[in-house]
């Protein structure tokens, strides 16, 4: 517990004010926790040859992110570029690379893109807009462990994560309701209440959900966390586990 907290303090003391600033500080730490993101998820499911897919990936990840209009090539492009890389791999490996790697690298690179981008983008929108959506996440959390402990008697999905209980899903959603409208209070955001409201339910459902998918991953995988960067914590993946999928919804949603 008290690595944990440590990490967490040192962690907050680094990240509010990249944070608040904003620009290429911002972008710089993007650009890192999402390629160390996406070398957890290759090494989850990889049981060979990490670093040479990783290296292999690293530069469509990073052009995916790149913020702004992309300058050569569409971010759909890029991908075809990449599947076409990895399927030519299949033929010079004699299918020792299969078509299941395949698979895999390619909705990596699409998940991990695709969710830090939109990050990228909702903190170009205005501080307000990101800190909206972390703050929900956070309450969803916090307010699910502790309403849980009271009233979760009931178990969420005890297959993929034993702990969760659905008291403590409601009493997190409630929660984030109540913060989503003091927000909009303090530090409006250009929506009404109504969708105000709206958005902090999805946030606050959709984020409870990524916890369960990358629960689901991580057993599937038979490990206990994707990574060891932040100590008493885990990794890239376990900590921003709800953002990342929240941010694959809102980017659908056309949230900014």
């Amino acid at each position: 517990m008290k690595q944990r907290i440590i990490t967490a303090v040192i962690g907050l003391l680094v990240f509010i004010p990249i944070l608040i600033i904003g620009g290429w500080p911002f972008y710089i730490i993007s650009y890192a926790l999402a390629t160390v993101g996406l070398y957890e998820l290759i090494r989850m499911f990889s049981k060979d040859h990490i670093m040479i897919r990783f290296i292999i990936t690293i530069p469509f990840l990073w052009y995916l992110l790149f913020p702004g209009d992309l300058p050569f090539f569409s971010a759909y492009e890029v991908v075809i570029i990449y599947m076409i890389l990895l399927f030519t791999g299949m033929v010079i490996t004699k299918n020792k690379f299969t078509f299941d790697d395949v698979s895999r690298l390619v909705v990596s690179l699409l998940f991990i893109s695709t969710a830090f981008h939109f990050l990228i983008i909702l903190r170009e929108a205005g501080l307000a807009y990101l800190l909206f959506v972390l703050f929900l996440i956070w309450t969803t959390d916090s307010g699910a462990y502790f309403t849980g402990r009271f009233f979760g008697k009931r178990k969420l999905w005890p297959a993929i994560s034993p702990n969760k209980t659905i008291g403590g899903a409601v009493g997190g959603f409630l929660l984030a309701l109540v913060v989503g409208i003091c927000f909009q209070l303090i530090y409006p955001l250009a929506f009404s209440f109504g969708y105000v409201v709206l958005f902090a339910g999805i946030i606050s459902i959709v984020g409870q959900l990524g916890d369960l998918v990358a629960s689901a991953m991580k057993r599937h995988y038979a490990i206990k966390d994707y990574g060891k960067i932040f100590p008493g914590h885990g990794g890239v993946l376990d900590r921003l586990d709800s953002v990342l999928f929240v941010a694959l919804i809102l980017f659908c949603l056309q949230f900014v």
